[in-house]
């Protein structure tokens, strides 16, 4: 395969103006990117792209996982901003994970302590 330079996790909701609403709590800025009528898009690093695009049908069904690099601070920053995460929990090998859903109950997952080798 050739290089891959851009990922790009994708996440329906059923109203983009309220994702868009929601997603720049979560991320604390608005959307880097709005290429399309129904995408909106925030890089998050290099490379590493979160694109919120409207699709009612799909809406409520995805995942996402955002390892932080200070899981409490960054807890602390999305309740500041009027979201509400759940409790932090210790997995497994000193990783720790905070949930967290949109409204359209897509599941976020603040990761805490992760590692490219275990």
């Amino acid at each position: 395969m050739t290089k891959v330079d851009h990922v790009l996790a994708v996440v329906a909701v059923k109203d983009l103006t309220e994702g868009r609403a929601w997603y720049t709590k979560l991320f604390g800025r608005e959307p880097d990117n709005n290429p399309m009528e129904s995408l909106i898009e925030w890089q998050v690093r290099d490379g590493g792209w979160v694109q919120v695009t409207e699709d009612a049908e799909r809406a409520g069904h995805g995942m996402l996982n955002l390892a932080l690099s200070d899981l409490d601070e960054g807890v602390r920053e999305v309740r500041g901003r009027g979201l509400e995460p759940g409790e932090i929990i210790e997995a497994n090998k000193g990783v720790r994970l905070c949930p967290l859903a949109d409204p359209d109950d897509n599941r976020i997952q603040l990761v805490g302590s992760f590692r490219v080798e275990y």
